[in-house]
């Protein structure tokens, strides 16, 4: 299993960390934020194909932000599976 840490841009969050396993999602969590909805994010997404997670996060808007604390999951996501190629 894969630790990741990511600092979030432009949103509440000022860091998400989860593991990857098999491609799987594990141990969403976030450091600051709304964390009623955060918490249930990281329950929806537990043991959840991390592509496919990545994929349907991706472009979600928070108040016309541009981004969003799903999508900034979606980049953390992305960023850890380009990294988890390259070291495999």
């Amino acid at each position: 299993m894969k630790n990741f840490s990511y600092t979030p841009q432009g949103v509440c969050t000022s860091n998400i960390s989860f593991n990857i396993s098999d491609g799987k999602l594990y141990n969403v969590k976030f450091t600051g934020g709304c964390m009623g909805n955060l918490q249930a994010i990281s329950k929806l997404v537990e043991g959840k194909d991390a592509t496919i997670i990545a994929q349907t996060l991706r472009g979600n808007d928070c108040r016309g932000k541009g981004t969003s604390c799903a999508d900034q999951l979606a980049k953390a996501i992305e960023t850890a599976l380009i990294k988890t190629q390259k070291t495999a």
